[in-house]
């Protein structure tokens, strides 16, 4: 087991790695996705990229979980099952209702893998190891509250991102204007939603270290929301005018 200490300094990198990973998409655009060019090293499968690098997310938390003295109390068991519930589909599930052919650099699958570990390690071992959770906290407002923004957060990603995938039709590619659910008001409901999702985490574990994967989140997609925003109006000039990039009437 790490000392405390070091635990602490673990998730405190992480914060500072969401400043930075903030002010870095301020200025450089992420190479994956609609915005892949040349210059970033080889490349492979977006598919396989997405398995490889969230993978971690599942099988090394746990890993971590598994280390913990509290690893089969009810708590944190119902905390794994959330956190599993979102990285399972995420990384066994949604690469394959990806388009075939995209492909992704591989520094920046890479570096998601790196970014995975740190977090898994952090989150798994503060809900089975270094938190204290007796099973009332089951009837706390904090985790009763961030379970359902937990949730939220969750089916918004999802729904988002069905719509999506309902564009094209099976042998079409490129991009059209979404519309309906909370395409309504903002470009990047998918992002919305997961940022949601995880400041629920935050507030569910009560944690530091769920703090810290929310703000790297935010710190992440936020950028990439404004992108898409911008990418879609310079793209299709009846985007609807009234729409904002991630927060409705807000941004």
């Amino acid at each position: 087991m790490l000392p405390s200490t070091l635990y602490d300094a673990l998730v405190l990198t992480e914060i500072a790695l969401a400043v930075l990973t903030a002010i870095g998409l301020i200025f450089v655009t992420a190479p994956y996705g609609r915005y892949r060019r040349p210059g970033w090293g080889p490349t492979v499968p977006a598919r396989v990229a997405w398995v490889v690098m969230e993978s971690p997310a599942v099988l090394a938390f746990a890993a971590f979980y598994l280390l913990g003295s509290d690893r089969a109390e009810l708590v944190p068991l119902v905390l794994l099952s959330l956190w599993q519930l979102h990285y399972v589909q995420r990384a066994f599930v949604y690469p394959f209702l990806m388009r075939s052919g995209t492909r992704m650099p591989a520094t920046v699958m890479l570096l998601a893998i790196g970014f995975n570990l740190l977090n898994a390690y952090i989150n798994a071992r503060w809900i089975s190891e270094f938190g204290s959770y007796a099973v009332d906290w089951l009837a706390d407002p904090r985790f009763i509250l961030g379970t359902a923004l937990f949730a939220g957060g969750y089916a918004l990603n999802r729904s988002a991102d069905r719509t999506l995938r309902a564009l094209r039709r099976p042998g079409e590619s490129g991009y059209k204007i979404p519309y309906g659910g909370a395409y309504r008001w903002v470009s990047c409901p998918n992002y919305l939603g997961e940022i949601v999702q995880w400041f629920g985490w935050a507030l569910a574990t009560w944690s530091l270290a769920g703090l810290a994967f929310a703000l790297y989140t935010t710190a992440n997609l936020g950028p990439r929301a404004i992108q898409h925003h911008r990418w879609y109006r310079e793209h299709f000039p009846d985007y609807p005018p009234g729409r904002k990039a991630l927060i409705p009437y807000v941004i």
